[in-house]
């Protein structure tokens, strides 16, 4: 079948990996003139990491990632808070885990399939009309396509969602905080493999030394923070994060002028997508488009791979029945996607709390886990990699 996809990011390459695995012909779109960098690093195990695994890609995975030693909390005087070391998820997840940035990831996946996959780079789509023997999709750019089933994988605010299923703000479940990241080059200090954090009540800034001399900052706040609404474009985030962080002290003048400087800003909610459907007709969502968990859930970008390689596989085993192929990948996927957004909303105030007496407890807890009894316990049971990866035939 001639398969469309809305999204060259992680789900969407992903799943044209595994549709021309089984024969089938993938189309990629992508709104972005070329591949997109930048974001921030996520940690990365569990069915993600096995879907990689299947892929051949953990060597370049591990080459790419980078093993963090330390999560470390620290104080507007740059003393230690709390945080832990993270030794026992190595040693309970038999060293399948490492942490990668998100733009590094979806470059080595997109690199297994760039020679053989037709991808429109610098394209959108404006309208989806679906009939009886496929989907015509016009786009943006001048002209139409036609494919067998089209496929969203555009994250949180993809495209083919609101033309197909409905606005936004039906399926967008806000969680009260935002985020931003950069990456810069040449600050100081660096203090290498380890993740380090420095939080205020409803405030979190964090940041994390790359090769090349970069570091990465990501930051995590409250909107009541913020005086104007969310920003449009690079220049009103830079703004508004000076807003937010102008008077936080710690290192954050030395932060906000390399900011300054940043030539990509990434700026979002953190949302989630709620649906009761993942399909209608010929058409289907992914990862984030379909039931993003927002980055306070961690393996959002494990569950995007996962989701995609079980479509594909589905789609392969049912033959011509694309439904069915749609139930079933819905069916086994949703129970695990819906107990992840649970978590997220339960686990988000830890992130920035929103208290003096909220950011002492999660400092003071995070020491517990240096109880190497307790961490293996927490690690186990929190980490469990519940994401189901069914043996397909190709």
């Amino acid at each position: 079948m001639k398969i469309g996809i809305v999204g060259a990011g992680i789900a969407g390459p992903t799943l044209a990996y595994w549709l021309a695995r089984y024969g089938h012909e993938p189309t990629l779109i992508e709104k972005a003139p070329r591949l997109r960098t930048g974001g921030y690093v996520v940690d990365f195990w569990g069915g993600g990491y096995a879907v990689a695994e299947r892929m051949g890609l953990t060597a370049e995975l591990h080459a790419a990632g980078y093993e963090v030693r330390e999560v470390r909390l620290v104080d507007r005087n740059s003393r230690r808070a709390g945080g832990f070391s993270t030794e026992p998820f190595r040693r309970n997840l038999d060293g399948r885990f490492t942490t990668v940035p998100r733009g590094d990831l979806s470059a080595l996946i997109y690199r297994s399939i760039e020679d053989h996959t037709e991808t429109l780079f610098g394209e959108s789509v404006s309208a989806v009309e679906q009939h009886d023997s496929g989907v015509r999709v016009t786009l943006e750019g001048g002209g139409s396509r036609h494919f067998d089933l089209f496929i969203g994988a555009g994250g949180i605010h993809c495209p083919v969602r609101g033309l197909v299923f409905g606005p936004q703000n039906r399926f967008e479940r806000d969680l009260g905080y935002r985020v931003a990241a950069f990456e810069t080059e040449g600050y100081q200090p660096r203090d290498e493999l380890v993740y380090l954090a420095y939080t205020m009540p409803g405030r979190m800034i964090a940041r994390f030394a790359m090769r090349d001399e970069k570091t990465m900052f990501l930051f995590i706040f409250t909107p009541d923070h913020m005086s104007d609404p969310d920003p449009k474009d690079g220049p009103e985030a830079k703004a508004t994060l000076h807003q937010v962080f102008g008077n936080a002290g710690w290192e954050c003048p030395e932060i906000l002028r390399h900011l300054d400087g940043a030539s990509d800003v990434y700026f979002d909610r953190t949302s989630q997508i709620v649906m009761d459907r993942w399909s209608d007709g010929r058409v289907a969502l992914i990862g984030d488009a379909a039931a993003g968990v927002s980055l306070l859930a961690g393996e959002g970008t494990g569950l995007a791979m996962a989701e995609a390689y079980t479509l594909a596989g589905e789609l392969n085993r049912a033959g011509a029945d694309h439904q069915d192929a749609f139930r079933r990948y819905e069916g086994k996927l949703r129970p695990i996607v819906e107990a992840r957004q649970r978590s997220a909303r339960a686990f988000a105030t830890t992130f920035a709390p929103k208290t003096a007496l909220g950011l002492w407890t999660r400092n003071q807890a995070s020491r517990l886990l240096n109880i190497p009894r307790l961490a293996d316990w927490v690690v186990r049971s929190e980490f469990r990699d519940d994401i189901p990866i069914p043996e397909y035939v190709a």
